[in-house]
């Protein structure tokens, strides 16, 4: 089993939580890098919230 497979397996069911703290995490680097790097950052939070809907869509919790 993977990382990956792990950290879905504990964020099932709680999906929006997750996607509270990936916003958080965006705001905290963009914070830190005083914006250099937001269109990353953005890219990279809009990529995570779309696995987050995929694995929300493909278990739903039982």
């Amino acid at each position: 089993m993977s990382v990956m497979d792990k950290l879905k397996g504990l964020l099932k069911g709680h999906e929006d939580q997750a996607s509270k703290g990936v916003d958080k995490a965006g705001d905290y680097v963009d914070e830190r890098t005083q914006g250099k790097y937001s269109g990353q950052v953005d890219t990279a939070q809009d990529q995570l919230k779309e696995q987050l809907r995929q694995q929300d869509t493909d278990n739903p919790p039982q």
